[in-house]
């Protein structure tokens, strides 16, 4: 394996080399945080966008499949398309990473297993940020391996879209997506519906979104307002529980409100936003005997946060406060609440003629009934010229339990109230080589954790998981990527995640979470415009992971483009292999789809 990716990298530094004769800068993107918005070549992490061109020609109907082509992602799935989903990086769980849409907090007090369910449709997202690494000083609980900020925009005019498709399993789609404004205020409205039969039995889905979104510009700043409502009924053939319970059903919603500010004043910036997310999750063992077995979960967050950035003569600083009350109700889980309360602080900072970029950091978190935590970090980049640098950091994290963990009780789980936060230490080194052709990258990276929390058996015969903490998980990896844009009609992507995940613990049990990462990961990207208005991508993926072993993906999608008209072809999983990402589920054979959009713009 030492071989394989000392291969690797040296294939990579050898491309940097020859690419180096090609050009000169790309267009700078620039990243959101929470107090300073950095250019993309400027930030000392790892960090991914996906940018809205991209979107439009993958072969991903959903926002998880979209994520499962970024190195070091590992999203796993339950059913398709979008139904369920839990998302991971580089070994981590996924009650350990943050997402947000539009900088506002989705993720569910609950459970992370609802992280995912966003009101809004893949067509409608602008870019998608992704921060590789801990972020907890920036954005506190949950980025403890990483954020995903998922952003959507309005357009000033006066336009109409309105979509359609179809596919096997009698799948069905139907959208709508309208802008109305100009330059002072501006407003966008999507609503969207999707409906399956299912690959296999139980397995049929129903999802429907309804987002709204404002801008108001208004003296060097403006104020948003975003509003958003999804729902999700779906069967769960062995998607929880145990792979013999095929007739489990769910339905599950979420819903967003937030109000932001962004203006500066001279040389001070502040951010602020209100925000309430709400999440239902109803859950059966049996769908046609609901009696038999019922969860209802009801969960609320509500906050607000003031961010602000002031540039002075030694450099940029950073201070943030947030405060935030999270309540459930559960015929489960008991009535459930906790206050949290935290302070921000981060200072940028250059020297030698800017080539050395220094962002120390640290926050602290009060949780009502956990207690107090702080956050320590350190980023550093050094530019060897304007295309080649190098980077480091080292981060201190939290996570405290959620209720699930804490208080879950059925026939096959047992939650532990006694469960403490777990926490660890990340560090990643990398270089990294950007012009207007080439993105590269390699990084090595540990995350040594402690208290490590995971649902565990004592032998495989033993009916029940239970929530502990299990000790120390030492991760290492290496991780390569390469993005290059050979000519206008022609581009691929390559990206290798090496993981190797080691649990210390004192007893021998089977885990459900922490050990099964994915050990190497491959994804390959060709991209192909041809005939003017033509796109064609294919999308590979090898994932082998620790205990079930390996598989292959391929996907591709074909697209006509012209003037307001868009045609597509997609295909999943062309090679119809055999696989399961999460839990034993069986996913999707080869599955086909067709869609249609227009575009009627308004004078």
């Amino acid at each position: 394996m030492l071989k394989k990716i000392g291969s690797i990298v040296f294939l990579g530094f050898l491309f940097f080399i020859n690419a180096q004769e090609k050009t000169t800068d790309i267009e700078t993107i620039e990243i959101q945080g929470k107090f300073i918005s950095t250019p993309y070549k400027s930030a000392n992490q790892n960090i991914s966008v996906i940018t809205k061109e991209e979107i439009a020609h993958s072969p991903a109907k959903s926002i998880d499949e979209i994520l499962q082509q970024i190195p070091g992602m590992d999203i796993r799935r339950r059913g398709a398309n979008g139904v369920q989903s839990d998302v991971g990086f580089r070994g981590s769980s996924f009650e350990q990473v943050l997402l947000l849409l539009n900088g506002i907090r989705m993720n569910d007090s609950q459970t992370g297993h609802n992280s995912l369910n966003l009101p809004l449709d893949l067509e409608d997202v602008e870019r998608i940020e992704i921060i590789k690494g801990p972020a907890a000083r920036r954005f506190g609980q949950n980025a403890y391996a990483g954020v995903i900020n998922i952003i959507t925009k309005t357009y000033p005019g006066k336009r109409v879209k309105i979509s359609a498709e179809g596919g096997d399993y009698e799948t069905y789609g139907y959208g709508f997506n309208a802008h109305l404004g100009n330059e002072k205020f501006s407003n966008s409205l999507q609503a969207n519906s999707n409906t399956s039969q299912g690959y296999m039995h139980n397995t049929d889905y129903e999802i429907r979104n309804v987002f709204y979104q404002s801008k108001m510009n208004i003296n060097n700043g403006n104020l948003s307002l975003q509003a958003g409502f999804s729902e999700k009924k779906f069967g769960a053939n062995g998607f929880y529980s145990s792979p013999k319970a095929t007739e489990q059903y769910e339905e599950v919603q979420a819903s967003v409100v937030s109000l932001a500010h962004q203006q500066t004043f001279e040389n001070l910036r502040l951010n602020s936003n209100i925000y309430w997310r709400r999440g239902q999750d109803m859950y059966l063992y049996n769908r046609e005997k609901p009696e038999i077995y019922r969860n209802m979960h009801i969960g609320n967050n509500v906050g607000g946060e003031i961010n602000s950035s002031y540039v002075w003569g030694l450099g940029t600083t950073g201070l943030g406060v947030e405060l935030r009350k999270e309540f459930l109700a559960s015929n489960n889980l008991g009535d459930r609440n906790r206050f949290v309360s935290q302070v921000f602080f981060e200072h940028h900072f250059s020297l030698l003629d800017n080539k050395l970029n220094i962002s120390p950091g640290i926050s602290w978190a009060n949780y009502s009934k956990e207690g107090n935590f702080f956050y320590p970090g350190l980023d550093v980049g050094y530019n060897l010229t304007p295309a080649h640098k190098v980077y480091g950091n080292i981060a201190t994290v939290h996570r405290v339990p959620t209720f699930t963990d804490l208080y879950y009780v059925s026939k096959t789980e047992q939650g532990n109230p006694d469960l403490i936060p777990e926490n660890a230490v990340y560090a990643e080194a990398g270089y990294q080589f950007q012009n207007n052709r080439i993105l590269a990258k390699i990084s090595g990276f540990m995350r040594n954790s402690d208290n490590s929390i995971d649902w565990i058996k004592k032998s495989l015969e033993d009916p029940v998981w239970y929530a502990q903490n299990v000790g120390k998980i030492d991760t290492k990896g290496v991780e390569v990527e390469l993005n290059h844009k050979v000519l206008k009609w022609l581009k691929y992507s390559a990206g290798y995640t090496y993981l190797d995940n080691r649990l210390k613990a004192s007893d021998n049990f089977v885990s459900r979470y922490v050990v099964d990462n994915l050990k190497h990961q491959f994804i390959g990207k060709l991209e192909i415009r041809f005939l003017k208005y033509f796109t064609n991508e294919f999308v590979y993926r090898y994932n082998e992971r620790m205990n079930s072993g390996s598989y292959n993906l391929l996907d591709q999608k074909v697209s006509f483009a012209k003037d307001n008209f868009t045609v597509y072809a997609l295909i999943n999983n062309i090679t119809d292999t055999k696989y399961t990402e999460t839990f034993g589920v069986q996913m999707p054979d080869r599955w086909f789809h067709i869609g249609v959009s227009y575009n009627i713009n308004i004078k």
